[in-house]
């Protein structure tokens, strides 16, 4: 029954979601057994579809928990991991309760009389550590309640693989022809996910000009291909065509579990780091994203990004719940955790209550690492506003925008005037030419959270200067009405002191020195060492500035 475990059914349950109540929605059925309800409270016809989706997953084993150890009589005993090799197939570990369960008995202990004793294994759990062989009697003879349980594991199994099902029961050709047909709409799927592209179109009918991207890339590949053109679309059984919603979510999930797999496999039961972030997305729903660090067996440094995780609430606790039910899910376990890294929230890195102090209080070698690159730009966003000038100085910049490039035809005039200007350097030879040079630019307009766009904004402005002194003047003396006209003399005025261009020129060096940091932060391959060595070379650099000038 191995077989069936850590890989991607294609069965129908992903189609009969739409039976299910919300709160029994297969993908957010509880990992942990100390959560999960008994499969006769599910309805009838979803009984199947819940033990369908928990062979799938296969029984929860935390191979990286450190095992509590307990006293019998006068010997320290505690579960032993070499037990997952040896039951594989159906033994779970629940971390809360320190007791042993039986996947298989699980599922179908309703469904089969004369069970014996086999509930320590069902409902109460095992913990009698000091006799491993309860194990074995568990398992029983060929007729014992667990083999039958195994048994109709299979046979359910068996009935989901839809696929191969029907590669044994078709004949040799049509076989061949559903394989050709399959990977056909794997390998458009795979290119589709590679690129970030949608699949669908707005309008797949049999008229329609575009059928979305999935269906016209699976066109253009049987035009290149006549053993391909032969087996897909309209030259497939209608009920077979491997084009449908349900067959795209699929595909896209095997590549999922597949790369997640690849994933676990790199960490290997090591250690490693977690990072987290939350925020709400288009349709306002809370959702987390997790990111794992860790070296993998050649030495290098690997960030991996392992899903999106909704969650109905953006406390502490909930952002630790869901947490834990996605260690458990990839069977990993908080102690593996050598470092944490969130955002600035209370409900993030709090001292106290935050999620940090709560897997920090699991484990104490997770150690809070707030991200260096935020914390520079917290830091250049509260220097900023703590000066009067400075502040005024980028009030100015972003009335200035407002004017210049507020529309599509005072951004054409600025284009326009700079165009000209440069043609005319050229001709007179006060600029070079040469490749990427004197290419069409604008000016950008910054965000308020993000400095470094107010460093190119800057670089900007100096370039585009001559060119946006000219537009002001133009709409000083031709603007729409008075407002305007005196919106520009006030600009033009404040453009043409030496304050503005002292503080021009004092955030364009303050900038460019915090920007050169903020993306040395950024790297991928950047060590904790590293970084702290450039923070302290950047504090001598602005320190020396202050003083020298």
């Amino acid at each position: 029954m191995e077989r069936y475990y850590n890989k991607t059914s294609a069965s129908n349950s992903k189609r009969n979601l739409d039976k299910l109540d919300n709160s029994d929605d297969l993908d957010s059925l509880p990992w942990d057994p100390a959560e999960r309800k008994k499969i006769s409270q599910y309805l009838p016809n979803q009984k199947d579809e819940v033990r369908r989706q928990y062979l799938t997953r296969g029984p929860c084993q935390p191979y990286g928990h450190v095992f509590q150890k307990k006293k019998f009589g006068t010997a320290m005993r505690r579960f032993n991991p070499a037990w997952f090799e040896k039951y594989g197939n159906w033994l779970e570990y629940i971390v809360s309760k320190d007791k042993a369960f039986c996947l298989c008995c699980y599922l179908f202990r309703d469904d089969i009389p004369k069970q014996g004793g086999n509930y320590a294994f069902v409902t109460e759990g095992f913990s009698c550590w000091k006799k491993p062989e309860a194990l074995s009697e568990h398992v029983g003879g060929i007729n014992s309640f667990h083999n039958i349980a195994v048994k109709r594991c299979d046979d359910l199994m068996n009935q989901g693989q839809s696929i191969v099902h029907a590669f044994y029961k078709q004949g040799d050709v049509v076989k061949n022809e559903y394989r050709i047909r399959l990977n056909a709409s794997v390998d458009a799927s795979r290119y589709l996910l590679r690129q970030g592209l949608p699949f669908r179109g707005h309008d797949e009918g049999k008229d329609s000009a575009s059928k979305g991207n999935f269906v016209e890339l699976l066109k253009y590949t049987g035009e290149q291909n006549d053993a391909v053109n032969k087996v897909i679309l309209e030259n497939a059984p209608k009920n077979n065509q491997m084009v449908s919603q349900v067959i795209q979510k699929d595909i896209v999930h095997s590549f999922a579990q597949e790369v997640l797999k690849s994933i676990m496999e790199e960490i290997d039961h090591g250690v490693f780091g977690l990072m987290v972030d939350e925020s709400a997305d288009v349709s306002n729903k809370e959702q987390m994203a997790v990111v794992f660090r860790f070296v993998d067996k050649s030495g290098l440094v690997k960030e991996r990004f392992v899903g999106v995780t909704h969650v109905k609430e953006t406390s502490s606790l909930s952002l630790k719940s869901a947490v834990n039910d996605l260690f458990a899910k990839h069977g990993l376990s908080l102690k593996q955790l050598r470092g944490q890294g969130y955002d600035g929230a209370s409900n993030m890195k709090g001292q106290f209550n935050g999620l940090r102090a709560l897997v920090a209080r699991e484990n104490s070698s997770a150690y809070y690492v707030h991200c260096f690159a935020h914390q520079l730009q917290l830091v250049v966003v509260a220097v900023a506003k703590k000066s009067f000038e400075v502040s005024n100085f980028f009030d100015m910049v972003s009335t200035l925008l407002n004017v210049v490039v507020a529309s599509c035809k005072r951004k054409d005039t600025l284009l326009d005037m700079n165009r000209k200007r440069v043609e005319e350097g050229i001709d007179s030879g006060d600029i070079n030419t040469g490749t990427g040079q004197n290419q069409e630019i604008s000016l950008p307009r910054p965000e308020n959270t993000r400095w470094g766009s107010h460093y190119k904004t800057l670089l900007r402005l100096v370039e585009l200067f001559p060119s946006v002194i000219e537009i002001l003047e133009s709409f000083q003396d031709e603007g729409a009405d008075d407002s305007k006209r005196c919106q520009a003399y006030g600009l033009l005025k404040y453009f043409h002191t030496f304050d503005c261009v002292f503080y021009l020129q004092l955030m364009l060096f303050i900038l460019g020195v915090t920007e050169n940091l903020s993306m040395a932060l950024q790297m991928k391959n950047q060590d904790i060492s590293n970084a702290m060595s450039l923070v302290d070379s950047t504090k001598r650099e602005l320190q020396k500035f202050r003083e020298d000038g």
